[in-house]
């Protein structure tokens, strides 16, 4: 998902370097066609948790972050993005804050959908989502720290209502546990495969 956003960036000028990077990735989906999503529990079971993350200013060409998320439930990843971010960011902070809200629409969306479909359990409640940057989380909390977040533009700060009605919280959690990692930057091989399986991603030949 993020090399295809990462690439997508480069259509209308691609280089050989761009070209090649498409063709690993047809042979990375040509080698995992029999790989899918295992939902280990019933549809129904459990609730929803979101995980977001954002890499820093990594586009060399104009300082934007990427933005990611995953959306969990019944042990399988049911909704994910890589995107770009549309503002350019001045610090870690505030691209995990735009990132939170990035997903936080994407959850209230997902709780509507959920409960539409008779799966009210799953949505009842403080919806989780877990973010590894501290300083984001309270400022979602935290509406006075003018400071870091007067240069943000107003149309984030939703994230903020959202938390106070206890219809999402920020949790933190280790980097080395973001699955969203994967969704915004490029990983050692033994790193991705572990987020892949955390995803619920296997190969569908091999499950009885």
């Amino acid at each position: 998902m993020f090399l295809v956003c990462l690439l997508s960036r480069f259509m209308e000028a691609p280089t050989r370097q761009h070209l090649l990077a498409a063709k690993r990735v047809l042979r990375y989906l040509k080698g995992t066609v029999s790989y899918g999503i295992w939902y280990g529990r019933k549809a129904g079971d459990g609730s929803l948790v979101g995980y977001i993350d954002s890499d820093y200013a990594r586009d060399s060409d104009d300082k934007k972050s990427t933005s990611g998320y995953v959306f969990f439930l019944a042990g399988g990843a049911i909704s994910w993005s890589s995107k770009k971010q549309p503002v350019v960011t001045l610090s870690t902070t505030k691209a995990e804050f735009v990132a939170a809200s990035y997903s936080a629409t994407q959850c209230v969306w997902l709780r509507k959908i959920l409960e539409q479909m008779g799966w009210k359990q799953c949505v009842e409640g403080t919806t989780q989502i877990m973010c590894d940057n501290n300083s984001a989380i309270k400022l979602s909390k935290n509406p006075v720290m003018h400071g870091r977040s007067k240069h943000i533009d107003v149309r984030f700060h939703f994230l903020r209502d959202l938390a106070k009605e206890g219809f999402i919280e920020l949790e933190h959690c280790g980097t080395h546990d973001q699955i969203a990692d994967v969704m915004t930057k490029a990983l050692k091989q033994d790193t991705f495969q572990y987020l892949r399986g955390q995803l619920g991603v296997f190969d569908l030949s091999e499950i009885e």
